[in-house]
């Protein structure tokens, strides 16, 4: 089992770096983007870590 780094919270269950137990990613960092020129909300950001657990 991975091991939850308490700094970062999340609750995409499907990708490879959540922890199953907890909603927290088991990465040391992850890097942050945008799909928009001019971001003003969070449905405007996307987490570039994301690996898909298939």
């Amino acid at each position: 089992m991975r091991e939850a780094n308490p700094n970062i919270r999340c609750t995409v269950n499907n990708c490879e770096y959540h922890c199953k137990d907890c909603d927290y990613c088991s990465l040391d960092k992850i890097e942050i983007s945008t799909h928009e020129m001019n971001p003003t909300k969070c449905e405007c950001t996307d987490c570039k870590s994301f690996v898909y657990k298939g």
